[in-house]
């Protein structure tokens, strides 16, 4: 299962390993990536959504699950 947040609030490397790293801590998470340029983390594994976000949100951060993006026709 992979999972698509936006984070908001995010303004630089540190606050970026923050986040990956209180995402990490969530059981279930497989793995956890964060990218801070485009505001977004993209998680595998079969954690709780809510449990991601009340992660993002302890670290200070704002987070919620991403509109899935479409692919280009």
């Amino acid at each position: 299962m992979r999972t698509e947040l936006t984070i908001s609030g995010m303004t630089c490397g540190h606050c970026q390993k923050a986040v990956q790293e209180a995402l990490q801590q969530v059981p279930g998470v497989q793995s956890a990536s964060v990218d801070l340029a485009a505001g977004r983390a993209s998680v595998t594994g079969p954690a709780d959504v809510q449990a991601l976000i009340a992660a993002v949100v302890e670290e200070g951060y704002e987070a919620r699950v991403a509109a899935p993006t479409s692919a280009p026709a």
